[in-house]
Protein backbone atom coordinates (compact mmCIF):
# COMPACT_ATOMS: atom_id res chain seq x y z
CA UNK A 1 0.00 0.00 0.00
CA UNK A 2 1.73 3.46 -1.14
CA UNK A 3 2.38 5.81 1.41
CA UNK A 4 0.46 9.26 1.49
CA UNK A 5 2.30 11.91 0.65
CA UNK A 6 3.14 14.10 3.41
CA UNK A 7 0.89 17.17 3.72
CA UNK A 8 2.88 20.69 2.29
CA UNK A 9 4.34 23.14 5.18
CA UNK A 10 1.84 26.00 6.12
CA UNK A 11 3.64 28.61 4.14
CA UNK A 12 3.52 26.48 1.26
CA UNK A 13 -0.38 26.02 1.72
CA UNK A 14 -1.05 29.73 2.46
CA UNK A 15 1.03 30.07 -0.94
CA UNK A 16 -1.34 28.15 -2.71
CA UNK A 17 -4.60 28.62 -1.18
CA UNK A 18 -3.89 32.51 -1.68
CA UNK A 19 -3.52 31.26 -5.26
CA UNK A 20 -6.90 29.88 -5.78
CA UNK A 21 -9.04 33.09 -4.07
CA UNK A 22 -6.57 35.91 -5.02
CA UNK A 23 -9.62 37.45 -6.94
CA UNK A 24 -12.84 36.08 -4.66
CA UNK A 25 -14.92 38.18 -2.35
CA UNK A 26 -15.25 37.64 1.50
CA UNK A 27 -18.19 34.96 1.93
CA UNK A 28 -16.19 32.83 -0.84
CA UNK A 29 -12.69 33.12 0.59
CA UNK A 30 -14.37 32.11 3.85
CA UNK A 31 -16.57 28.96 2.15
CA UNK A 32 -13.09 28.03 0.76
CA UNK A 33 -11.74 27.98 4.09
CA UNK A 34 -14.37 26.25 6.09
CA UNK A 35 -13.82 23.58 3.09
CA UNK A 36 -10.28 22.81 1.77
CA UNK A 37 -8.87 20.09 3.19
CA UNK A 38 -5.55 22.58 3.29
CA UNK A 39 -6.99 24.33 5.48
CA UNK A 40 -7.38 21.54 8.08
CA UNK A 41 -9.63 21.83 11.65
CA UNK A 42 -10.61 25.62 11.35
CA UNK A 43 -12.25 28.00 14.80
CA UNK A 44 -13.22 31.42 14.50
CA UNK A 45 -12.04 34.04 17.06
CA UNK A 46 -13.37 36.47 17.91
CA UNK A 47 -13.88 39.66 20.40
CA UNK A 48 -17.58 40.46 19.77
CA UNK A 49 -16.43 44.00 19.75
CA UNK A 50 -17.07 46.83 17.26
CA UNK A 51 -17.40 45.46 13.70
CA UNK A 52 -17.26 41.85 15.27
CA UNK A 53 -20.91 40.96 14.11
CA UNK A 54 -19.92 41.06 10.36
CA UNK A 55 -17.54 38.08 10.20
CA UNK A 56 -19.69 36.36 12.52
CA UNK A 57 -22.65 36.75 10.18
CA UNK A 58 -21.03 35.85 7.84
CA UNK A 59 -19.73 32.34 9.13
CA UNK A 60 -23.24 32.05 10.31
CA UNK A 61 -24.16 31.98 6.75
CA UNK A 62 -21.90 29.17 5.88
CA UNK A 63 -21.84 26.22 8.58
CA UNK A 64 -23.58 27.29 12.31
CA UNK A 65 -20.87 24.79 13.97
CA UNK A 66 -17.94 26.56 13.47
CA UNK A 67 -16.50 26.96 16.69
CA UNK A 68 -15.81 30.51 17.52
CA UNK A 69 -13.33 31.29 20.15
CA UNK A 70 -14.46 34.25 22.45
CA UNK A 71 -11.87 35.28 25.38
CA UNK A 72 -13.00 36.92 28.48
CA UNK A 73 -10.54 38.17 29.79
CA UNK A 74 -12.43 38.86 33.21
CA UNK A 75 -12.15 43.19 32.34
CA UNK A 76 -14.47 43.13 29.76
CA UNK A 77 -17.27 45.89 29.43
CA UNK A 78 -20.55 44.27 30.37
CA UNK A 79 -22.00 45.77 27.60
CA UNK A 80 -19.51 43.68 25.61
CA UNK A 81 -20.45 40.03 27.44
CA UNK A 82 -24.51 41.20 27.20
CA UNK A 83 -23.57 41.64 23.05
CA UNK A 84 -21.59 38.22 22.60
CA UNK A 85 -24.60 36.24 24.27
CA UNK A 86 -27.27 38.53 22.09
CA UNK A 87 -25.48 37.65 18.84
CA UNK A 88 -24.72 34.08 19.25
CA UNK A 89 -28.20 33.24 19.82
CA UNK A 90 -29.13 35.65 16.61
CA UNK A 91 -26.93 34.26 14.42
CA UNK A 92 -27.79 30.61 15.86
CA UNK A 93 -24.05 29.86 16.81
CA UNK A 94 -23.85 26.51 18.09
CA UNK A 95 -20.47 26.29 19.56
CA UNK A 96 -19.16 29.20 21.34
CA UNK A 97 -16.11 28.11 23.47
CA UNK A 98 -15.78 31.07 26.65
CA UNK A 99 -11.81 31.37 27.57
CA UNK A 100 -10.63 32.62 30.33
CA UNK A 101 -7.41 32.66 32.06
CA UNK A 102 -6.01 30.78 34.11
CA UNK A 103 -7.21 31.55 37.70
CA UNK A 104 -4.00 30.45 39.31
CA UNK A 105 -1.70 32.49 37.21
CA UNK A 106 -4.32 35.48 37.50
CA UNK A 107 -3.64 34.97 41.38
CA UNK A 108 0.51 34.81 41.21
CA UNK A 109 0.66 37.52 38.52
CA UNK A 110 -2.12 40.02 39.39
CA UNK A 111 -3.80 39.12 42.37
CA UNK A 112 -4.93 42.97 42.69
CA UNK A 113 -6.19 42.98 39.03
CA UNK A 114 -3.82 46.32 38.40
CA UNK A 115 -1.53 44.48 36.06
CA UNK A 116 -2.63 46.69 33.26
CA UNK A 117 -1.31 49.93 34.66
CA UNK A 118 2.20 48.98 35.15
CA UNK A 119 2.71 46.62 32.42
CA UNK A 120 -0.19 46.85 30.01
CA UNK A 121 1.62 43.98 27.57
CA UNK A 122 2.01 41.55 30.42
CA UNK A 123 -1.55 42.20 31.46
CA UNK A 124 -2.36 41.34 27.58
CA UNK A 125 -0.28 37.79 27.78
CA UNK A 126 -1.84 36.98 31.23
CA UNK A 127 -5.50 37.81 30.11
CA UNK A 128 -5.51 36.96 26.41
CA UNK A 129 -2.81 35.66 24.53
CA UNK A 130 -1.99 32.61 26.78
CA UNK A 131 -5.66 31.49 27.30
CA UNK A 132 -5.98 32.20 23.45
CA UNK A 133 -3.14 29.87 22.26
CA UNK A 134 -4.40 26.83 24.59
CA UNK A 135 -7.34 27.74 23.02
CA UNK A 136 -6.33 27.23 19.39
CA UNK A 137 -4.13 24.22 20.39
CA UNK A 138 -6.02 21.69 18.51
CA UNK A 139 -6.71 23.80 15.28
CA UNK A 140 -4.45 23.84 12.39
CA UNK A 141 -6.54 27.47 10.96
CA UNK A 142 -8.30 30.42 12.88
CA UNK A 143 -10.60 33.14 11.25
CA UNK A 144 -10.08 36.47 12.33
CA UNK A 145 -10.92 39.91 11.57
CA UNK A 146 -8.02 41.48 10.77
CA UNK A 147 -8.42 44.17 7.45
CA UNK A 148 -6.00 46.28 5.49
CA UNK A 149 -7.54 49.93 5.75
CA UNK A 150 -6.83 49.24 9.74
CA UNK A 151 -3.17 50.16 8.86
CA UNK A 152 0.31 49.76 10.44
CA UNK A 153 1.04 45.93 9.75
CA UNK A 154 -1.82 45.33 8.21
CA UNK A 155 -1.81 47.60 5.07
CA UNK A 156 -0.64 44.27 3.09
CA UNK A 157 -2.17 41.21 4.72
CA UNK A 158 -3.24 38.22 2.37
CA UNK A 159 -6.91 35.92 2.91
CA UNK A 160 -4.46 33.64 4.41
CA UNK A 161 -1.42 33.67 6.42
CA UNK A 162 0.59 31.74 9.14
CA UNK A 163 0.70 32.74 12.44
CA UNK A 164 3.62 32.17 14.69
CA UNK A 165 2.89 28.89 16.22
CA UNK A 166 2.44 27.48 12.10
CA UNK A 167 -1.30 27.91 11.98
CA UNK A 168 -3.08 29.58 8.94
CA UNK A 169 -4.74 32.56 9.79
CA UNK A 170 -7.76 33.40 7.20
CA UNK A 171 -8.50 36.97 7.18
CA UNK A 172 -11.95 37.15 5.06
CA UNK A 173 -12.05 40.71 5.47
CA UNK A 174 -9.08 41.63 4.59
CA UNK A 175 -9.60 43.40 1.36
CA UNK A 176 -13.17 45.48 3.41
CA UNK A 177 -13.01 49.37 4.36
CA UNK A 178 -15.19 50.64 7.24
CA UNK A 179 -17.80 51.67 4.60
CA UNK A 180 -18.17 48.15 3.83
CA UNK A 181 -18.74 46.92 7.17
CA UNK A 182 -21.36 49.45 8.10
CA UNK A 183 -23.08 48.80 5.08
CA UNK A 184 -23.29 45.09 5.37
CA UNK A 185 -24.83 45.57 9.26
CA UNK A 186 -27.21 48.41 7.83
CA UNK A 187 -28.47 45.72 4.78
CA UNK A 188 -28.14 42.73 7.10
CA UNK A 189 -29.92 44.58 9.90
CA UNK A 190 -27.26 43.16 12.33
CA UNK A 191 -27.25 44.28 16.07
CA UNK A 192 -24.46 47.00 16.85
CA UNK A 193 -22.68 46.74 20.06
CA UNK A 194 -24.01 49.20 22.46
CA UNK A 195 -20.81 51.25 23.33
CA UNK A 196 -20.42 51.95 19.44
CA UNK A 197 -23.46 54.66 20.04
CA UNK A 198 -21.55 56.16 23.36
CA UNK A 199 -18.21 56.72 21.21
CA UNK A 200 -16.57 53.30 20.90
CA UNK A 201 -15.11 52.69 17.26
CA UNK A 202 -12.53 50.15 18.76
CA UNK A 203 -13.72 48.25 22.36
CA UNK A 204 -11.32 46.17 24.55
CA UNK A 205 -10.82 45.79 28.01
CA UNK A 206 -12.17 48.22 29.70
CA UNK A 207 -9.90 49.72 32.04
CA UNK A 208 -7.62 50.33 28.98
CA UNK A 209 -10.40 51.64 26.45
CA UNK A 210 -11.71 54.97 26.56
CA UNK A 211 -13.95 56.92 23.94
CA UNK A 212 -12.70 58.01 20.42
CA UNK A 213 -13.71 62.28 19.59
CA UNK A 214 -14.28 63.52 16.51
CA UNK A 215 -11.34 63.21 14.09
CA UNK A 216 -9.34 61.28 15.85
CA UNK A 217 -8.25 57.77 15.01
CA UNK A 218 -11.15 54.91 15.64
CA UNK A 219 -8.06 53.23 17.69
CA UNK A 220 -7.21 56.13 19.70
CA UNK A 221 -9.15 55.31 22.54
CA UNK A 222 -7.12 51.71 22.89
CA UNK A 223 -4.52 52.20 25.50
CA UNK A 224 -4.54 55.79 25.22
CA UNK A 225 -1.11 57.59 25.88
CA UNK A 226 0.78 54.00 25.89
CA UNK A 227 3.23 53.31 23.18
CA UNK A 228 1.10 50.68 22.03
CA UNK A 229 -1.66 49.57 19.37
CA UNK A 230 -1.97 45.99 19.80
CA UNK A 231 -1.61 42.98 22.37
CA UNK A 232 1.69 43.65 22.32
CA UNK A 233 3.02 39.74 22.82
CA UNK A 234 2.62 36.57 20.67
CA UNK A 235 4.71 33.30 20.33
CA UNK A 236 7.70 32.06 18.17
CA UNK A 237 8.69 28.68 18.91
CA UNK A 238 6.74 28.15 21.45
CA UNK A 239 8.01 31.15 23.70
CA UNK A 240 6.33 34.46 24.54
CA UNK A 241 7.88 37.39 22.74
CA UNK A 242 7.59 41.12 22.59
CA UNK A 243 6.32 42.05 19.36
CA UNK A 244 4.58 43.65 16.97
CA UNK A 245 0.60 42.22 15.70
CA UNK A 246 1.72 38.71 14.03
CA UNK A 247 1.11 37.07 15.97
CA UNK A 248 -2.56 35.83 17.87
CA UNK A 249 -3.43 39.56 17.34
CA UNK A 250 -5.50 42.42 19.18
CA UNK A 251 -8.86 42.43 20.54
CA UNK A 252 -10.05 43.82 16.95
CA UNK A 253 -7.88 42.08 14.66
CA UNK A 254 -10.21 38.99 16.38
CA UNK A 255 -13.03 40.29 14.54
Amino acid sequence: MPLEAPLPSAAERVAELNARTRHHSAPDVLAHALRDPLVGRIAMVSSFGAESVVLLHLVAQVDRTVPVVFVDTRMLFEETLAYQAEVAEQLGLAEIRIIRPDPVAVLARDVDNILHQTDPDACCALRKTEPLERALGGFDAWINGRKRYQGQSRTEIDFFETDDAGRIKVNPLAMWDRDDLQSYIVENRLPRHPLVAKGFPSIGCAPCTTPVKPGEDPRAGRWRGRDKEECGIHFVGGRLVRGGSSGTGSEESAA
